[in-house]
């Protein structure tokens, strides 16, 4: 460490002493402070592809595009303000947000339909499966334990644990002890939970349109067929309040 540090020392001083034969009295830059920048430069690039849809990783875009535009930026004259500025690049910056635009929305829809199809294979899949039973909206229900004999009805206050996957096994939601409405959330787990009663199981596979739809939610791609395993711990029947006549 105590060599590093003497080097670093000296090469300190030689930039100290001349740059380009002109006496310099700051030290320029460290090897290690560039490399931070450039990591942190890195994390903010990242952050502006990922956080705009632009791609999950790296792999969807061309990096050599990326450098080549970087360099071209780089070597652009005059201010980014002056509306000629945007004419020196080999697309005009003009048209930057209606490219970004139709890019992420050809990309969107092209993930939706991959989603699609996934889960019409995975479903015309689990339908063939023993003791799974489609209802006439899609739904696959495979009852595991139907429970007490009195079953969820739409408006019942429940408490449940369940799990949630998509279609390729990737977990993404679980929880114990959740209370809800059962009319209050997804169709397909409206549907699915008048299967069951108080101690019932079931595993449900939901089809894109009993789940988040063409639009999706957020960790859920659109078109997205959904997996759940749902226990029913206890379900409490609506009871409609009277209301009180004046007299």
């Amino acid at each position: 460490m105590k060599k590093i540090t003497f080097l670093a020392v000296v090469l300190a001083s030689v930039l100290a002493v001349s740059c380009n034969g002109v006496k310099v009295e700051a030290p320029a830059p460290s090897n290690g402070q560039i490399d931070s920048v450039s990591y942190l430069i890195g994390i903010n690039f990242g952050s502006f592809i990922k956080g705009n849809g632009f791609a999950d990783n790296l792999n969807e875009l061309n990096m050599s595009e990326i450098k080549k535009g970087m360099v071209d930026f780089m070597k652009a004259e005059g201010s980014p303000y002056d509306p000629a500025f945007a004419e020196q690049f080999d697309i005009d910056l003009n048209e930057m947000n209606t490219l970004f635009n139709e890019y992420i929305k050809t990309k969107q829809e092209y993930k939706a339909a991959v989603n699609e199809a996934e889960g019409l294979a995975f479903l015309s899949k689990m339908e063939k499966k023993s003791g799974v039973v489609k209802t006439e909206s899609g739904l696959l229900v495979k009852v595991i334990e139907e429970g007490a004999a009195t079953k969820v009805a739409e408006k019942d206050t429940v408490i449940v644990n369940y799990k949630g996957t998509l279609v390729n096994g990737k977990e993404f939601d679980a929880n114990d002890s959740t209370k809800f409405v059962a009319n209050q959330v997804i169709k397909g787990w409206t549907e699915g939970l008048s299967f069951l009663g108080e101690g019932g199981k079931a595993e449900l596979y939901i089809p894109y349109e009993l789940a988040y739809g063409e639009r999706g939610t957020r960790g859920i791609d659109p078109k997205s067929a959904l997996v759940f395993e749902v226990e029913v711990l206890t379900h409490k029947p609506y009871v409609e309040k009277e209301v009180e006549k004046a007299e």
